[in-house]
């Protein structure tokens, strides 16, 4: 059954009717096809609106902000935080709250620095030291930011690194590759050696050391006034002949007392090598030290140390240039003693001293040494080099034998007048 509308009216009316709202009180009806319609579209667009807002206080696509995470909401006050503290300690936050920073935010912490460093920073390394040791060193000396990253850069070189004991000038805050690849450049290896030639005496030891640590040469003299803080014997007038000569390399950072005590325990280990009780050790310094001015060839070390020893053995006195030389204040190159050293009366001058000097007169090496300890077999009693060039020296019994050996030093001189005769 269809219904029934009023003649003159189209579909289009009608569905206009059905959908527009009930009209109120103070509302037209619409005085025209063209007003009904207007006011049927302004209609659905109020409906769409309401529709909106009321969906908008029900249900929302976004979470409550009471409802927001709150590590969101750390972060957000330690970026503030940040922000805020760039003008008055930001560094210092950082610093102090970085791996608390990290966690809260979720980054992840690196292990090493970047780049070659900066500054400068002396490590160490020591003999048998492992990677792992060195790893840690350079951990300890602000170099590498931690252990693993040398140490895991360490374990992937091929060929295996080898390093030499020593002091290295790094930086600081340098990347695992730029550490390791400084390591193994000798460049970067610090190195303050020194040459202590046999014969050389206490005080140009001394200056020679000065020399090559760049330490105060007062320092080092201030350090041996006190020669027994080095396990020196009481009796010892001096360091004279406890300084051992060879060749050294020394650490920077060393005092004098520490560079002094490395030559001092080297000449006991060269003592005890040779055999020296240890009571006797300043009596065989002091017979060393003189073989060693005197004799120019290892053969005659042996001689002349059984010259001293049988002049010992008669009380007869050694007479000795070195010993007079020893304490001369008017030195000169020449092999011949000058009148005034000659007659000087300091101890350690064997023409005017019978028996040994007060004590050695410089520092002696192993051969001198093992002569004091083991001379040669003979009964000579004197002894003269002839030839200052070959080192050519003659050993004899008598006075006349002794006085035929010296007129032929003293031909050999008229010829080389240039070799310090």
């Amino acid at each position: 059954m269809t219904s029934e509308r009023p003649e003159g009216t189209s579909d289009f009316d009608a569905i206009l009717a059905s959908q527009a709202p009930e009209a109120s009180a103070s509302t037209n009806p619409p005085s025209s096809r063209r007003e009904a319609r207007e006011q049927a579209e302004r209609a659905a667009t109020t409906s769409t609106r309401s529709e909106r807002r009321s969906a908008s206080t029900t249900e929302s696509t976004y979470p409550p902000r009471e409802k927001r995470s709150r590590k969101g909401l750390i972060a957000a006050i330690v970026t503030l935080v940040l922000l805020a503290g760039v003008a008055g300690g930001g560094l210092y936050v950082w610093n102090t709250f970085e791996p608390q920073i990290r966690s809260v935010m979720g980054w992840e912490e690196p292990i090493d620095f970047e780049g070659v460093g900066s500054g400068e920073v002396m490590v160490s390394i020591a003999e048998g030291d492992t990677g792992q040791d060195i790893a840690k060193t350079l951990k300890s000396r602000g170099v590498t930011k931690t252990v693993d990253a040398f140490y895991e850069t360490l374990i992937e070189e091929k060929p295996e690194p080898v390093f030499h004991p020593g002091v290295y000038q790094l930086k600081k805050q340098m990347s695992a590759r730029a550490a390791l690849d400084a390591l193994l450049d000798p460049a970067n290896k610090i190195e303050r050696t020194v040459l202590i030639r046999e014969g050389d005496t206490g005080a140009t030891i001394l200056e020679e050391l000065s020399a090559s640590t760049e330490i105060p040469l007062a320092e080092f003299e201030a350090a041996v006034a006190d020669p027994t803080v080095f396990g020196i014997p009481a009796t010892a007038p001096s360091i004279e002949g406890w300084l051992f000569p060879a060749m050294y390399t020394f650490d920077p950072g060393l005092s004098a007392q520490q560079v002094v005590q490395v030559l001092v325990d080297r000449t006991i280990t060269a003592l005890d090598a040779a055999g020296v009780p240890v009571e006797e050790r300043e009596r065989i310094l002091t017979i060393a030290s003189v073989v060693q001015r005197e004799a120019r060839l290892e053969e005659d070390f042996y001689k002349v140390s059984r010259v001293i020893q049988n002049r010992l053995a008669v009380d007869m006195k050694l007479e000795m240039d070195s010993t007079a030389q020893y304490g001369d204040t008017t030195k000169t190159d020449s092999v011949w003693s000058t009148q005034e050293a000659l007659e000087s009366q300091n101890p350690w001058n064997t023409y005017q001293k019978t028996g040994l000097p007060i004590g050695p007169i410089a520092s002696p090496g192993d051969t001198a040494i093992a002569a004091a300890m083991a001379p040669a077999d003979g009964s000579w009693l004197f002894f003269v080099t002839v030839n200052l060039d070959t080192g050519e020296t003659v050993f004899t019994n008598t006075v006349d034998e002794h006085g035929t050996a010296v007129k032929q030093l003293r031909a050999w001189c008229a010829e080389n007048p240039d070799k310090g005769c």
